[in-house]
């Protein structure tokens, strides 16, 4: 069964599934759907057109759904979707979209926003990501799949991070984060592949041993990174971490690649 708390306000209008419990001085708007299992433990703001996917855990003083930050919204109809079993602690804050940048805020499943983290209007975020503390995310990001931010790490406004990357603690990330890659720094700089990460995840020897070769190949100091990115992808044909490397360069991005400050072996 569905439990409400007395002191919380739920609009009449929201739709609520079956063990949704909404704790103490909760708010839920109009245009929020929450799944079954959803928990609001106390103190939750969840606003505008907001679904919150199934088991998914919101802790105090979050602020969810509520109009994006930024000059331009003019109150068009724009959402926010939260995917199942995610973790969102105190103080988090998750904007929808706008209409210059798709209308949409998307969040995948089993993600975790510790406190004080910021979502900005139009990002998309993969599964199984993680921010800690007082991550700040601008508008219009993408985050892949296994992303992991450090505390206090920053994203820039389009900014793009690959699968499994890892952004170091405090760094301001200005340009694209390369799957498998750790940056550090103000401003961050590519520092080799998330070598912790990728063992921890179960990744082979083998796998990880044409990684760093790859990486090695890719950022020499010989040659154009374009050269250098066409020689790697004919070697490296046979590897999809390597080719995910290689099309994420590819892809167009209003941001430059995160680039090492000096040839480091990965």
């Amino acid at each position: 069964m569905t439990e409400v708390h007395s002191t919380a306000i739920v609009d009449a209008k929201a739709r609520l599934s079956p063990s949704v419990i909404v704790g103490p001085y909760c708010f839920v708007g109009p245009d929020v759907a929450l799944d079954e299992g959803v928990v609001l433990h106390s103190h939750v703001v969840v606003a505008g057109r907001t679904s919150v996917g199934a088991r998914t855990q919101i802790f105090p003083f979050a602020s969810i759904g509520h109009a994006p930050q930024d000059l331009k919204y003019r109150g068009e109809p724009s959402r926010l979707e939260i995917g199942a079993d995610n973790l969102i602690r105190e103080h988090v804050t998750m904007n929808p979209g706008t209409e210059g940048g798709g209308m949409i805020t998307r969040i995948g499943d089993n993600c975790a926003f510790l406190a004080s983290s910021h979502v900005g209007h139009d990002s998309i975020i993969g599964d199984h990501v993680v921010f800690s503390n007082n991550v700040m995310l601008a508008g219009h990001c993408k985050v892949d799949d296994y992303a992991i931010f450090g505390g206090g790490a920053a994203l820039h406004q389009f900014g793009r991070v690959g699968k499994h990357a890892f952004i170091g603690g405090m760094s301001a990330v200005e340009n694209d984060v390369i799957p498998y890659g750790l940056v550090v720094g103000n401003r961050a700089v590519l520092m080799g592949l998330n070598l912790v990460g990728l063992k921890r995840r179960g990744f082979s020897r083998d796998r990880i041993h044409a990684m760093r070769e790859a990486y090695s190949a890719l950022f020499a100091e010989v040659g154009t990174l374009r050269d250098r990115l066409e020689r790697v992808a004919d070697r490296f044909a046979e590897e999809p971490e390597v080719m995910e490397i290689v099309d994420f360069i590819r892809a167009e991005s209003d941001r430059a690649i995160c680039m090492p400050r000096h040839d480091r072996a990965a």
